[in-house]
């Protein structure tokens, strides 16, 4: 099965410049990262995707560790391109058939974008959760849906 141009260059692109395209992490106990991270038991990609917002929650950096095959590693590196400057409620809208598309991935291959998927939304329960603790904003909308 032949990757796509896409795919091909990005994924060398990781190994042979790995910082030039995000990989890395942030410190994850920092009140402006959101962590998300998922895996594919059926082959054993890993991703873990952290993403830093500014306080109008707006995404200003991302990084990205991901252990798997081309195509999961060039998913990470297109939701990089896809995340930043985009706002949490913007990041909501990343489908996987959106990284799909872009990357020409084949339809085996289509886990891999699911999977890039489901570590943003990840991060994003990250995100509302670290929210939560520090201005209580969520936690009063789920008070009021428990008591209903």
């Amino acid at each position: 099965m032949p990757y796509s141009k896409e795919v091909t260059e990005r994924f060398y692109g990781v190994l042979n410049s790995p910082k030039q395209f995000a990989v890395g992490r942030f410190d994850p106990k920092d009140p402006n990262v959101a962590t998300g991270m998922t895996g594919a038991p059926a082959c054993g990609d890993v991703m873990k995707v952290q993403f830093k917002l500014d306080k109008d929650e707006r995404i200003i950096d991302v990084k990205f560790k991901t252990y798997g095959c081309g195509s999961a590693i060039a998913s990470s590196t297109m939701f990089v391109e896809m995340l930043k400057g985009r706002t949490i409620e913007e990041a909501r809208l990343i489908k996987d058939k959106d990284i799909a598309k872009a990357l020409d991935l084949p339809p085996i291959k289509i886990h891999c974008s699911v999977l890039a998927e489901a570590s943003i939304k990840d991060a994003i329960r990250d995100w509302e959760q670290k929210h939560d603790k520090n201005n209580n904003k969520f936690s009063q909308t789920n008070e009021k849906r428990e008591n209903t």
